[in-house]
C-alpha cells in the first residue's frame, strides 16, 4: 500500500480523488483539485507524489485558490517530458516551471526510474522548493517499501511547524 493512503488512514488527511488514473487529463485534474480546495476552510497543505507534483505546479500557476495553500510536500516528481512518459502524459506538457506561491519541499531519489536527479533538482529550483536527496529509494512509492514512511511525514511536519511559527 502506498504511503499516501497510509497517511490518509493514520492522520485523517483528505485524499483528492482523481478519475482515470490510467489516462489522466490535465484539465480534469486541475478542475478537480480546484473544486476540493475551494470547499476547504483554514490552512491547506498539499502532499503530492509523481504526476501529482507536476499537477500542483500547473494548478498553482492558474488557480484563484492557491492563496489558501500554506505549503506543499512534493515527492518524486514524474518527468512527463522524458521518455517513456512523454507519450502517455501528452496533456501534461509543457511542465509549468513558475515559482510556487507557497513554501515547498521536494524530495527525490537518486535512482528514480521516472525522473533523473538532475531534473528533480531543476524542478525544485524552478518551483522555489527546498530540495532533499533521499538517497537510492526508487520512485518513493509502495515498491520502495517505505511503509507509512515516518521520515517523509517529518518533512510535512516541518512545513506545518514553520507555518505555525510564521517563519
Amino acid at each position: 500500500m502506498h504511503w499516501q493512503i497510509k497517511w490518509v488512514q493514520k492522520y485523517a488527511y483528505q485524499l483528492v480523488e482523481q478519475h482515470d488514473w490510467m489516462r489522466p487529463l490535465r484539465g480534469d485534474w486541475l478542475a478537480r483539485l480546484d473544486d476540493v480546495v475551494t470547499d476547504l476552510n483554514g490552512p491547506v497543505y498539499l502532499v503530492a507524489h509523481s504526476l501529482g507534483c507536476i499537477h500542483v505546479a500547473a494548478w498553482a500557476s492558474i488557480s484563484k485558490q492557491a492563496h489558501k495553500v500554506k505549503a506543499a510536500l512534493l515527492v518524486a516528481p514524474g518527468d512527463v517530458e522524458a521518455q517513456p512518459l512523454k507519450d502517455v502524459f501528452s496533456s501534461w506538457r509543457p511542465i509549468c516551471l513558475q515559482p510556487l506561491p507557497f513554501k515547498s519541499i521536494l524530495l527525490s531519489s537518486q535512482n528514480d526510474p521516472h525522473c533523473t536527479i538532475e531534473r528533480a533538482q531543476f524542478f525544485a529550483k524552478s518551483w522555489g522548493s527546498d530540495w532533499i536527496n533521499m538517497g537510492s529509494k526508487g520512485h518513493l512509492n509502495a515498491d520502495s517499501l517505505l511503509g507509512d514512511w515516518p521520515e517523509g511525514h517529518s518533512f510535512l511536519n516541518q512545513l506545518m511547524k514553520v507555518d505555525e511559527h510564521g517563519h
